[in-house]
C-alpha cells in the first residue's frame, strides 16, 4: 500500500512541486485559512455596540460557523478524495471571502448568520487546514508526513498570531468594516497557492488494493464499526468546545475583568505562537511515542490550564500566561488526531474520515460558542462555561487512553 501510494504521490506531482514547495504553500493556506476566523472574536464588542446586539446573537452566528464547518468537512473531503483538491480549495475561498465581506455588509442578524455564519463556515470546510494535512499525506513521502503535519498545524497557529494584533489594529485604526473588507480580500490568495496541493482524480484499476477499492459507504461503515475511531471522534469533541469558546468570548471575557482590547489581543496571539511551538513538537515526538498518550496529555493539561486561570485573579500577567499553556496545547491535537486515522485506515478516504471526526469537533465548537452566549446573557458570566470545559478535558483525556495504535484488518484480494 505505501509502495503504491508513493508512486501516486510522485506521479501526481510536476517538476515545481516539491516537497518543499508542497508544504510551503500548505502551510500558508493554513496560515490564511485559519487566521481571520480566530480573530473574530475581536468584532462582539463593537458590532455588538453599533447594533445593539447581545454578545448571544454574535455567539449564534460563529456557533453557526463552527458547526457548519464541520458538517461541511467530511463532504469536503470525500469530494476532495475522489476528484481532487484544487476545485474544493477554490470554492472554499471563495465563499470564506464572501462571507467575511457579507459580514462587512451585515446590520441584522439573519445576514451576519449568513455571513460570518453559513457562508464563512462552508468556506472553512473548502479550504481550511484540514485540507492541507491531507494532502500532505498523500503527496508526501512517509519519512516527511509527521513534521509536515506539524508544520500544517503550527501554520494555522501563526496565522492566530498574525491575524489577532492586525485585527486589533486595523479596527482601533480604520474600523471593524474596512478590518473585515482586507481579510476578505486576503483569502482570495488561497486559490493560486491552492495549486501546489493539486491531487489527481482517483480511477479504478485491475491491481488495486482492498483500500483502494473500497466506497464511500463501506470506508464509513469500517471506521464507525471501529472502537479506538468511535474513542478518538468522542475526545475530539473537546478540542473544538475549548477552543471555539475561548477563541470568540476570551477577548470580552477579560474586557470585563478590566484588562485592555489590546491585552485581548496579544494573549490570543500567545496562543498561536505558543501552539507553533506545540504543533512543532507534537508533530516530532508522535513519531517516537504513542499518540493516545500524546493526545491524553494535551486534554488533562488544558483543563488543568482552565482550572489555575479561573482559581486567581485576572491579570494581563494571568491572562498572557493562561495564552502561553493553552497556546502549546491548542491545535496541538490535530497532527495525531490525522495520523491516528491515517494510521487505522490508510490514507485512500483519508480527509473523508478525518472530516467526520471534524464534525465532532465542530459540534464541540458550536456549544462552546453557542452556550457561552446564552450563559452570559442569562447569568453575566461564563463561570459555568469555564467548569464544564475542565470537565470535557478531564473526560477526554481518559477516553484517548484505550485507543489501539494499528491497521484495521482488511482481507487480501485474492488473484483470480
Amino acid at each position: 500500500m505505501s509502495t503504491q501510494m508513493g508512486e501516486l504521490g510522485s506521479a501526481s506531482r510536476s517538476s515545481w512541486r516539491t516537497p518543499a514547495i508542497i508544504i510551503l504553500c500548505g502551510c500558508a493556506i493554513g496560515m490564511l485559512g485559519f487566521g481571520p476566523r480566530s480573530a473574530l472574536g475581536f468584532f462582539v464588542q463593537p458590532m455588538s455596540h453599533e447594533f445593539s446586539w447581545g454578545r448571544d446573537v454574535f455567539g449564534l452566528a460563529i456557533a453557526v460557523q463552527n458547526l457548519l464547518w464541520g458538517l461541511g468537512q467530511p463532504f469536503a473531503g470525500a469530494v476532495a478524495d475522489r476528484f481532487g483538491l484544487f476545485r474544493v480549495m477554490c470554492v472554499g475561498a471563495l465563499l470564506y471571502a464572501g462571507g467575511l465581506l457579507l459580514m462587512r455588509y451585515s446590520s441584522t442578524p439573519l445576514s451576519l448568520n449568513i455571513g460570518a455564519g453559513v457562508m464563512v463556515g462552508f468556506g472553512l470546510a473548502g479550504c481550511s487546514f484540514n485540507l492541507v494535512l491531507s494532502a500532505f499525506s498523500k503527496l508526501l513521502p512517509a519519512e516527511k508526513r509527521g513534521l509536515a503535519l506539524g508544520a500544517g498545524t503550527a501554520a494555522g497557529s501563526f496565522g492566530q498570531f498574525l491575524f489577532a494584533p492586525i485585527g486589533v489594529a486595523l479596527i482601533d485604526n480604520f474600523g471593524w468594516q474596512q478590518a473585515l473588507t482586507v481579510f476578505g480580500f486576503l483569502m482570495l490568495l488561497i486559490i493560486p497557492l491552492s495549486l501546489a496541493l493539486s491531487t489527481p482524480r482517483v480511477a479504478t484499476t485491475a491491481n488495486a488494493t482492498p483500500a483502494d477499492e473500497q466506497t464511500f459507504t463501506k470506508a464509513l461503515a469500517e471506521a464507525f464499526g471501529h472502537r479506538s475511531y468511535v474513542l478518538l471522534v468522542l475526545g475530539f469533541f473537546t478540542c473544538g468546545f475549548q477552543l471555539a469558546f475561548i477563541t470568540v468570548h476570551l477577548p470580552a471575557f477579560l474586557v470585563d475583568r478590566g484588562i485592555s482590547t489590546q491585552t485581548g489581543g496579544w494573549v490570543i496571539a500567545a496562543i498561536g505562537l505558543f501552539n507553533i511551538m506545540g504543533s512543532l513538537s507534537v508533530g516530532y515526538l508522535q513519531n517516537y511515542l504513542p499518540k493516545r498518550y500524546i493526545l491524553s496529555t494535551i486534554y488533562f493539561t488544558r483543563a488543568l490550564a482552565t482550572l489555575a486561570f479561573i482559581s486567581f485573579p485576572i491579570t494581563p500577567f494571568s491572562a498572557i500566561a493562561f495564552g502561553a499553556v493553552s497556546g502549546l496545547t491548542w491545535l496541538s491535537t490535530v497532527p495525531p488526531t490525522s495520523a491516528l486515522v491515517a494510521l487505522m485506515f490508510g490514507t485512500r478516504w483519508l480527509a473523508t474520515l478525518y472530516g467526520f471526526a471534524f464534525v465532532s469537533h465542530q459540534v464541540g465548537g458550536f456549544l462552546g460558542v453557542w452556550l457561552g452566549g446564552i450563559v452570559f446573557e442569562k447569568y453575566g458570566s461564563y463561570t459555568p462555561i469555564w467548569w464544564l470545559s475542565i470537565l470535557f478535558g478531564v473526560l477526554s483525556a481518559l477516553i484517548n487512553l484505550p485507543i489501539v495504535e494499528k491497521p484495521v484488518a482488511r482481507p487480501v484480494a485474492q488473484p483470480a
